[in-house]
């Protein structure tokens, strides 16, 4: 294209040279082969801005097309999301009504968190000190739990976690709080699966012994609420937590 212009006016500089040598009929003929080189630069350009505009018809063809699907799956995603709202709702009106004698007694607490659906239970409820073999006076209440699992959030992750206090293990063998916090979390998952029917593709198991205290270990009252498990619904669009063991 710019190699045309160029040879366009190379033959404008040079047209007063040739026309004063030539004859009427070659200057004629040069005037009309200038005249039909300025019809096909004008007809390139033409066709460039046509290209141009084609391109640009496209392109922003195919941004509205991305932003109708951006837009159609928003739409989408805030349908589930208000769908899981009213499902985590649902399980948390139930468990308020069947955990009713532990909630009374400050031994449990629901509450709604970015993570989802955290039920929180004092570990005495299951637990003797520095055990992690369950209570058969914890059983019901796992049964209870795990009985809204299965028919309110069937396609939830589930993720346990096991908590303790800062007091260093002493009697019970096992090497910190640390592992003990572990194998609590890990009782209470295998529990939902032998007993209750629970898949287990929906479970994970994490323990973080004192790490994450909710109170603190200067008062026996603050350990004891240090002292516990934690059982998160997790919203079910949510990766599954991969188990730490």
């Amino acid at each position: 294209m710019k190699g045309f212009r160029f040879f366009i006016i190379l033959i404008f500089l040079f047209m007063p040279l040739v026309v004063g040598c030539a004859t009427p009929y070659q200057v004629k003929k040069l005037e009309e082969e200038i005249t039909s080189l300025k019809g096909k630069l004008r007809d390139t350009e033409l066709q460039k801005e046509d290209q141009i505009k084609k391109l640009k018809d496209s392109h922003e063809e195919q941004l509205r097309r991305v932003r109708e699907g951006q837009d159609a799956q928003l739409k989408r995603l805030e349908i589930e999301k208000k769908k899981e709202e009213t499902r985590l709702k649902d399980a948390k009106d139930t468990l308020a009504k069947e955990l009713q004698k532990e909630l009374s007694e400050y031994k449990a607490k629901l509450e709604m968190s970015e993570r989802g659906l955290v039920i929180t239970f004092l570990a005495e409820i299951f637990f003797d000190s520095g055990k992690e073999i369950i209570k058969k006076e914890g059983f019901g209440v796992l049964d209870k739990v795990a009985k809204v699992l299965n028919e309110k959030v069937p396609d939830s992750l589930i993720a346990i976690e096991g908590h303790t206090d800062n007091e260093p293990i002493k009697y019970s063998g096992w090497r910190s709080n640390w592992e003990l916090s572990c194998h609590r979390a890990l009782a209470v998952l295998h529990y939902f699966i032998d007993n209750c029917n629970v898949i287990p593709q929906r479970l994970s198991a994490n323990g973080y012994g004192e790490y994450k205290p909710v109170a603190t270990n200067d008062t026996k009252e603050g350990r004891q609420q240090n002292r516990r498990v934690e059982i998160v619904i997790l919203p079910s669009k949510l990766t599954k937590q991969k188990s730490e063991f």
